[in-house]
């Protein structure tokens, strides 16, 4: 199966996981043309991140503000309001019931797609057991992905490990978003449920969230160009 250039090109989400705006200004720059839509976190949100992602969004530029949301409905509700009106694309929250349906609420009438985080890339079945859960990663995002469907959610953040059951559950038309995505042979790094690009989207991942394998290279518009190729091969 072969895809259009635009339609990956969309599909590609580079995290800027970088400590300053000048930085990132640099990334945007360095990829110009090739990618036309970022992540932007913690890191750079606390940074001047924010008014550079409302910058970005007004000339276009696809932003998924990466939150994890959680907190009471009211404080949720009155948060997502104002990223609204920022003109973000993508924002995540955390995949509980009432801290979905506040956040819909919220977001109703806009153009805002909402993301259920479920378990972090980063976790694995014994990081799950220490949290407390009595599901096994795989049986929790299932059970996150049914709550978020029945919520209204715009989509799910989840492995691509999970991506393939994740999409049997929720159907063609939500978001299935997959971080931890590794280029074949690069680095893991601190991620332990990784795939590469084309296995993902094998696997029904509509969108591939890409940080440091392509803002850490030092040709990032060369690897970032790589990564499509291997979407498009998938």
């Amino acid at each position: 199966m072969t895809h259009s250039d635009d339609s990956m090109q969309e599909r590609l989400i580079v995290g800027l996981d970088v400590p300053t705006v000048r930085e990132a200004e640099k990334a945007v720059r360095e990829l110009d043309g090739v990618v036309s839509f970022y992540k932007i976190g913690y890191q750079l949100a606390f940074a001047g991140g924010l008014d550079f992602a409302r910058e970005l969004a007004s000339g276009g530029t696809k932003i998924f503000l990466d939150m994890k949301l959680l907190d009471i409905d009211n404080t949720v509700a009155k948060g997502v309001e104002n990223i609204v009106k920022m003109g973000m694309s993508m924002l995540t929250l955390h995949a509980y019931p009432k801290t979905m349906k506040a956040a819909v609420e919220a977001a109703k009438g806009s153009d805002l797609c909402l993301l259920g985080v479920t378990v972090l890339t980063s976790m694995d079945e014994q990081d799950v057991i220490d949290a407390g859960y009595e599901y096994d990663p795989h049986t929790l995002v299932l059970r996150r992905s049914e709550q978020a469907l029945h919520a209204g959610m715009g989509g799910i953040v989840c492995s691509a490990e999970e991506a393939e059951a994740v999409r049997r559950i929720v159907g063609p038309d939500m978001a299935v978003v997959t971080p931890g995505i590794r280029p074949q042979g690069s680095d893991h790094g601190d991620q332990k449920r990784v795939v590469t690009p084309a296995q993902a989207i094998r696997n029904g991942s509509s969108h591939l969230v890409v940080g440091r394998p392509i803002v850490g290279a030092a040709d990032r518009r060369a690897v970032a160009e790589a990564i499509l190729d291997e979407m498009r091969s998938a």
